[in-house]
């Protein structure tokens, strides 16, 4: 594979447990807060209240009438696009395709539909309607009167880093002049139940890489990136904030929840992303690990870490966010470009006591790191990984 054109990212745009907007999600990671608690949204009958990272219902979303996913999906296209300089009658004159990755937005969860109807009723069908709707990337396209291409893809928690990935090929290959780009998810009780079935959640605050780490939390939020051709970008007089160098994407098909044990599909997604870069491995700055907390994860995670990337400083930023599933990688993305930008990390959350058994471990302190290019990697269910190279603004 040979090194590929970078795109420039212009404007970012990001909500979750962590704060309202990127710039408040970064003052909260860098000062160690983080807000674990019980879902306040619904209530379940377990015995033990696994906390959660959740969006307090008092933030005002855009998009009424459409599903939390959406608003959550528009609220942070809105402070990418406002990030970016681009009014919308730019926008509407431009080639602008959307890549929206998700995993709940894609479902019906609609509690109040399936009781009614499981007890002889006639649910409304405004509830229908509203599922209809609620397509992210159609949302936004039709927020801003977008005709370029539109896709929502669903692969699980890599989600939102292949759809920057897909959406960073497009702008490459002449599609589009500009893309918005990123993933967004809400809590249910339908997901919260389910993680709970597979036995891989912490009844704690979460712990990536921890010795007693038990498990995830779950979390929800939004995170959006635009994109620009070089043309596009410098036309409109739009210096880029970071950009992005390279995406691999692989699946082991190893199992349906677990990774392969040598990490061999996260290997090759690496290896790609870092061949269409361009860069060194010795250029890597530091690496935004997926850093579930789970057992298996972290121990596969840091295993391939520690034998392609040895010496470089990693974290991970669930510890602060919660696992958002589709929005995961797309508020990573968000963060490592912040990173980049101020030449430093966080501390990696709820790591505390370094584990024998993982040959590397995640920064306890706020780290100060060079600038040239970072990783965000992200591993999914069915064995999917992908993996992107972003690098600093070349101001």
């Amino acid at each position: 594979m040979t090194s590929a054109q970078p795109v420039p990212i212009t404007g970012l745009g990001c909500l979750c447990a962590a704060g309202p907007n990127l710039s408040a999600c970064m003052q909260n990671l860098f000062g160690g807060m983080r807000v674990p608690r019980p879902p306040s949204r619904f209530s379940t009958t377990h015995p033990v209240r696994f906390p959660v990272f959740e969006i307090m219902d008092d933030l005002p979303l855009p998009g009424a009438g459409l599903s939390r996913t959406c608003r959550l999906a528009l609220a942070a296209a809105h402070e990418a696009v406002l990030d970016a300089g681009l009014p919308p009658d730019l926008l509407r004159g431009q080639r602008v395709g959307v890549c929206i990755g998700t995993t709940v937005g894609c479902t019906f969860n609609n509690e109040e539909f399936y009781r009614d109807f499981r007890s002889g009723g006639s649910p409304a069908p405004e509830l229908v309607r509203r599922f209809l709707q609620s397509n992210p990337a159609s949302a936004i396209a039709r927020e801003f009167d977008l005709n370029g291409p539109c896709q929502t893809l669903v692969n699980a928690c890599s989600s939102g880093t292949d759809a920057i990935g897909i959406a960073a090929d497009w702008i490459r290959s002449g599609i589009c002049d500009i893309a918005i780009a990123g993933g967004a998810d809400e809590l249910s009780r339908v997901t919260y139940n389910g993680f709970i079935s597979l036995l891989i959640t912490d009844s704690a605050p979460c712990r990536p890489f921890d010795r007693d780490r038990k498990g995830l939390n779950l979390g929800e939020g939004a995170a959006m990136l635009v994109l620009e051709s070089a043309r596009s970008a410098s036309g409109g007089n739009r210096p880029p904030r970071a950009t992005v160098l390279g995406y691999g994407l692989a699946c082991d098909a190893h199992h349906l929840t677990a990774p392969h044990p040598d990490g061999a599909g996260l290997k090759r997604a690496m290896h790609d992303a870092l061949a269409q870069s361009g860069i060194d491995v010795g250029n890597i700055a530091f690496v935004n690990a997926h850093g579930t907390g789970t057992p298996d994860n972290d121990r596969v995670e840091s295993g391939v870490l520690a034998e392609m990337l040895p010496g470089v400083p990693f974290l991970s930023t669930k510890g602060y966010t919660g696992h958002t599933l589709g929005a995961a990688g797309a508020i990573e993305a968000a963060f490592t470009v912040a990173c980049l930008t101020a030449g430093r990390i966080p501390a990696s959350a709820g790591f505390v006591t370094q584990d024998p058994a993982l040959p590397v471990s995640p920064v306890r302190t706020v780290t100060a790191v060079r600038t040239r290019a970072a990783m965000s990697q992200s591993l999914a269910f069915g064995g999917n990984n992908g993996v992107l190279v972003i690098g600093g603004s070349p101001a």
